[in-house]
């Protein structure tokens, strides 16, 4: 199985809770050192061996391609894939491919690793793609005409509308899996004690760590949906859902929005295919 963002938070959990199961687990992140040091830590807590990492920066669509290079000319199957990095970003960022942040990391990675990987996914028979979003897809609103806020940006209604693409693609993507083994499902892991948002400084930093230390879960309550969805037989043909604490629960009106989800995939495969 494949993991991305596996080094902290509800990435790291999911992936030791995995691997205590048997898991062949490789987790993706972007510190090599940081990526060493938990493939070490999940073998030792564990006593699987059968752990491992690759090293990419998802915000830039070429690491992406690598990535799943990498992963396609290894011969390890692709049963399980989780769409777990992202993060929030309270001014705007470009990465070096000229796309906005939170909307490279957050939802185009998850469109391009996903679909470059998904034949093989196919070929473990009854795969499973984990979309990682958030209760707040609901605030979100997709703005078609500035998706990545080169006209006016703020950073939370960013990171609400990259939470709504993920539900989105997810249903988009399982519509498109119909008549295959395959599934995809998306979920809200709940507000997690982690580091997540901890690279904004100032007003916006001090409260995400303000806000974790009083109201957040801990990031093993938080992983808790991921693995449900990642091993329970009950769920091998279930797609096209949303999850929160291990239950399905309604999704947004938008999210559900066909017309929109068919747009979101065209100008994903859009912004792909401009990123050479």
């Amino acid at each position: 199985m494949i993991i991305t963002g596996g080094t902290d938070g509800i990435g790291f959990v999911t992936a030791e809770e995995l691997a205590v199961r048997g898991a062949n687990v490789t987790l993706v992140g972007r510190n090599e050192q940081k990526c060493i040091d938990t493939v070490a830590i999940i073998k030792n807590t564990t006593g699987n061996p059968n752990i491992s990492h690759e090293l990419a920066d998802l915000s830039l669509l070429r690491d992406v391609r690598e990535l799943a290079e990498r992963l396609l000319a290894d011969p390890t199957p692709i049963d399980i894939l989780v769409n777990n990095a992202g993060g929030y970003y309270q001014k705007r960022q470009q990465t070096d491919e000229g796309l906005e942040q939170t909307f490279a990391l957050n939802h185009m990675a998850y469109f391009v690793l996903t679909n470059l990987l998904l034949e093989r996914v196919h070929e473990a028979g009854q795969g499973r793609i984990i979309n990682v979003a958030s209760g707040v897809h609901k605030m979100g609103k997709l703005n078609f005409s500035d998706p990545q806020g080169r006209v006016s940006y703020k950073g939370w209604p960013a990171y609400c509308q990259s939470k709504l693409m993920n539900v989105m693609f997810t249903n988009a993507l399982a519509r498109r899996l119909e008549g295959t083994a395959t599934t995809a499902n998306s979920l809200h892991p709940g507000f997690v004690a982690s580091k997540f948002g901890h690279n904004n400084t100032g007003f916006v930093g001090l409260m995400m760590r303000m806000s974790q230390a009083v109201m957040a879960i801990s990031p093993q309550a938080g992983a808790k949906t991921s693995v449900h969805l990642a091993t329970d037989p009950e769920l091998a043909a279930t797609s096209g859902l949303y999850f929160e604490k291990s239950r399905e629960t309604a999704s947004s009106q938008d999210s559900l929005n066909v017309e929109a989800q068919e747009r979101l995939w065209k100008l994903s495969e859009e912004v792909a295919a401009s990123i050479a």
